[in-house]
């Protein structure tokens, strides 16, 4: 498997809205590894396809403590969203960048697994707000966005320097 390389910000591919899998073929199924090896390295809790300059609508996810339950989501759309609750997010494109984001706490969502079957899950707490997160990544749509305009400025600054001072 190969470690695939996460997009920071502020790469302008994270802003890619994605495309439907159509084919769940061999690619398709190495995509899925390569991004398990990346967000289990990382390490995070879910990985989405724009964040490796993969712009198909598909996201992992593994919220496990000993990452035994990985999860396969391919062209998901919400089914219903209920609540709401504010959670502490970071994110693998905003390295150690972490702040308190207002999501729906208990979700519906359908998908197709790795293999295009269809399934619908019903859940909350963190996995609602991971697949949240993650969804949104598919939509070209970043964390940062539900924060103010200077809150998003400040992070910008703080990752473009820090970019600068690791070359």
């Amino acid at each position: 498997m190969a470690k695939l390389d996460i997009l920071e910000f502020p790469d302008t591919r994270l802003r890619t809205k994605a495309e439907d899998v159509t084919d769940f073929g061999d690619d398709f199924q190495q995509q899925v590894d390569d991004m398990f090896e990346t967000m289990y390295e990382a390490p995070g809790i879910g990985l989405a396809g724009a964040q490796v300059n993969f712009h198909k609508r598909l996201f992992v996810i593994d919220v496990s403590e000993d990452k035994s339950e990985p999860l396969v989501f391919a062209n998901p759309e919400f089914v219903e969203k209920r609540g709401v609750e504010e959670m502490e997010e970071g994110c693998l494109s905003f390295p150690g960048v972490y702040a308190k984001v207002k999501r729906a706490n208990e979700i519906v969502i359908k998908a197709q697994d790795r293999h295009g079957d269809i399934f619908e899950m019903d859940t909350g707490g963190l996995l609602a707000v991971c697949i949240q997160h993650e969804y949104d990544h598919i939509e070209g749509k970043l964390f940062v966005d539900y924060l103010s305009p200077l809150k998003r400025n400040r992070i910008r600054k703080a990752l473009e320097k820090q970019h600068r001072q690791n070359k």
